[in-house]
């Protein structure tokens, strides 16, 4: 089977686009993915992206297959990624036209600005520690600035959902981490029953902080849309950092802004197409 792509890249988070909506299922495996998504035997990339038909009155349904197979419920720079390859499909270069998308995180709104860069309406963010979920001892059901113990230390960390779970830990550089080390223990610690993205966080000033992130089912990515989203609402709970930061990523950066007005957050940051092809 020949399957026709598109190559998409948000802040060095790559991702494969596959035209799906003629289907309501992803028309290749998850097995299938990780081969496309190898960098040295497929295309490449941190995921396989699918535009399927809408459900429930939305416009779209958005599917992601990890590079180790396994599906998240959502990808923020993937959602920016989608809109753009979305306009493109429907030869749209209409300046802010957003879309309503189906995730299995619920709806997520994004809409195309008039500098190129997407915005995306990213929810709520959920504290509730059992719907993150973490079975870490919490306070008054969030978990902020417990205490973790990760291969030789104890950190302080705070769990936040953006549909799907984050850990954040806020260190004084961030560079200094060893993320191939101490990643996959955070991932795969018992607290946390559906594994954990895991997010450090050095905090420059209070609206502007630098991160570096380990993906739950990809590792380590130059950037992640919910990750930023998630460690900006922990620096507010933390009395870190502003509720409107920029987040300074090893691909560039995202604005994020936790809206104090509706308690939903929101994310600017670019998309691009790199090349199509046929795999």
């Amino acid at each position: 089977m020949v399957i026709e792509f598109s190559k998409y890249q948000g802040l060095g988070n790559d991702f494969i686009l596959i035209d799906n909506r003629h289907s309501t299922e992803p028309i290749i495996t998850p097995e299938q993915a990780t081969k496309m998504c190898d960098r040295h035997f497929g295309i490449g990339g941190d995921g396989v992206i699918f535009a399927l038909p809408g459900t429930e009155g939305t416009e779209y349904t958005m599917r992601i297959f990890n590079s180790d197979g396994s599906e998240p419920e959502m990808c923020g720079n993937g959602i920016r990624c989608l809109a753009k390859f979305i306009a493109d499909l429907e030869g749209n270069a209409e300046v802010n036209k957003s879309y309503q998308i189906n995730t299995l995180a619920g709806v997520i709104v994004p809409k195309l600005e008039s500098n190129g860069e997407v915005t995306v309406d990213m929810g709520e963010p959920q504290l509730v520690a059992e719907k993150i979920p973490t079975t870490l001892n919490s306070k008054d059901s969030k978990v902020v600035a417990q205490s973790l113990e990760v291969g030789d230390r104890t950190w302080s960390v705070t769990a936040v959902s953006m549909g799907n779970p984050h850990c954040i830990t806020f260190v004084e550089d961030c560079e200094a981490i060893a993320l191939e080390q101490i990643g996959p223990l955070f991932e795969h610690h018992s607290v946390f029953p559906q594994r954990i993205n895991t997010e450090f966080i050095e905090v420059v000033s209070s609206d502007y902080i630098k991160m570096r992130v380990w993906e739950r089912g990809a590792g380590i990515t130059l950037a992640c849309g919910t990750g930023a989203c998630a460690a900006v609402v922990a620096g507010v709970l933390n009395n870190k950092c502003d509720r409107s930061c920029k987040v300074e990523l090893p691909g560039g950066c995202l604005q994020i802004n936790w809206s104090a007005a509706d308690n939903r957050v929101y994310m600017t940051g670019p998309a691009t197409k790199v090349f199509k092809g046929q795999y």
